[in-house]
């Protein structure tokens, strides 16, 4: 008996209790949430089960195991039943691929990039362009087709312009970096300010005389791609039906199979930045951003490295682009403001600047902010407001409190506060990079 339960503890002592609570905060969530699907605090629990994963010690082939029953089971029955989920964590990864892509141009390689939403742009517009009735509309080109004549190309095209997507804006990446090579700081951030409000007004008027964009009505409908076969669809949905209480729908299956999609970009992304870190181009990137000149006097290509940074931080932001307008069916210009590249440079800096894991987690920390608590937060108070309660203690009336109030309209209120802090407080990051790490204990020394 004391040999069995000697054993027990050294299995506890070395990774044992670490998974059980793993999979307790994993269950908790799950439960509340099938109870009570819009139960705010059992989604937040659910989502942090990643981070504890990752902070955790405990063996990488049980963090992949539960990892993988989260990502591969548990959230796509839970979208199903609940659409927001999925749009939520949808967003999350589109998010994260951009800052992965940011963290790139920024983290390794030390340009600082203002514009970065511009290459979302370019990848978004060449499927909606091509995979709308867009092309009927060039009404004022000698031999375009007629408006009465609508033309788009199959939906199955999807798959090449997704890699079309990341040419495209790789191109564009090498563009931009050509004419701002000899800048770098303030100029940099200045000029590339300035590209990514050019490719904004372009979108916004390229609607005569030739009508490429639609202008400030955007392009819609756009096709998304086609699901599997109707076999395979049925015997997902006989297997899904006991757990969601119904049988999906096709909408429903598109909501899981955009999520899964955006998964594999996000896997692929992260393989990409990993290895380039570690490679001899990743290096010549960090000699780059610590000593140009220093970088020069050790044979490092200067104009080479710094466009491969520009086209692989792009060619992130390209793919997500023609999955996001695939998935939103929708582009107008507005969705690529200057506002979306401070957003993504938001998550970049909360995460840790060169950290992978750090801006993944800094992607999903501002969308989480951003769609699920302030807009919560915003919901509660407007059904206080209808009631007759009353705050304790100062017996003030809720229905009077302004709507000027609401938490959502304070977004960017909030996430200017969070960079202060986190420059005063944690100027590494939530999840530092080692190198950074070092440099500020330097620094400080």
């Amino acid at each position: 008996m004391n040999t069995l339960f000697g054993n027990f503890f050294k299995k506890a002592n070395t990774g044992f209790w670490p998974v059980l609570i793993a999979l307790a905060f994993l269950l908790i969530g799950t439960f509340s949430v099938y109870q009570s699907p819009r139960s705010l605090a059992a989604f937040l629990i659910l989502m942090s089960t990643p981070l504890i994963l990752y902070f955790m010690k405990m063996n990488m082939k049980v963090k992949v195991f539960i990892g993988l029953m989260l990502i591969v089971i548990i959230l796509p029955v839970l979208g199903i039943r609940n659409i927001f989920y999925l749009e939520v964590i949808f967003q999350m990864a589109v998010f994260a691929a951009l800052a992965l892509g940011l963290n790139i141009v920024i983290g390794m390689a030390g340009l600082l990039d203002l514009g970065y939403v511009a290459f979302y742009a370019v990848g978004a517009y060449s499927w909606a362009i091509f995979g709308s009735k867009q092309l009927s509309l060039l009404y004022s080109v000698p031999g375009a087709a007629p408006a009465d004549a609508p033309f788009a190309l199959d939906p199955r095209w999807f798959w090449l312009f997704l890699f079309l997507g990341v040419g495209l804006a790789a191109i564009t990446g090498i563009l931009l970096g050509l004419p701002v090579l000899r800048l770098k700081g303030d100029y940099l951030a200045i000029v590339t300010l300035g590209f990514g409000e050019v490719i904004r007004v372009l979108a916004l008027n390229l609607d005569k005389p030739i009508n490429l964009t639609n202008g400030p009505q955007g392009i819609t409908p756009i096709q998304r791609p086609p699901l599997p076969p109707e076999s395979i669809l049925q015997f997902f949905r006989d297997i899904l039906e006991p757990f969601v209480g119904h049988v999906p729908t096709d909408a429903e299956f598109y909501n899981v199979f955009f999520y899964f999609l955006a998964l594999i970009i996000i896997a692929i992304a992260i393989l990409v930045a990993t290895r380039l870190e570690d490679s001899r181009i990743g290096r010549a990137w960090t000699a780059i951003r610590e000593d140009e000149t220093a970088a020069i006097a050790m044979g490092i290509p200067l104009v080479k490295m710094k466009l491969a940074a520009f086209a692989a931080g792009a060619s992130f932001a390209g793919a997500m682009g023609a999955l996001y307008a695939a998935n939103r069916t929708f582009v107008s210009p507005e969705t690529f403001s200057f506002l979306q590249s401070i957003g993504v440079l938001t998550m970049v800096i909360l995460g840790g600047l060169g950290s992978i894991p750090g801006v993944i987690f800094g992607a999903a920390a501002v969308v989480l902010l951003n769609i699920q608590i302030l807009q919560n937060f915003s919901l509660y108070l407007s059904e206080l407001r209808q009631s007759d309660a009353v705050i304790p203690i100062i017996n003030f009336a809720w229905k009077d409190l302004s709507n000027q109030l609401d938490p959502a309209k304070y977004q960017k209120l909030v996430f200017g506060l969070i960079l202060i802090l986190m420059m005063i407080f944690r100027p590494s990051g939530l999840i530092p990079a080692e190198r950074r790490k070092r440099e500020l204990v330097e620094e400080k020394e």
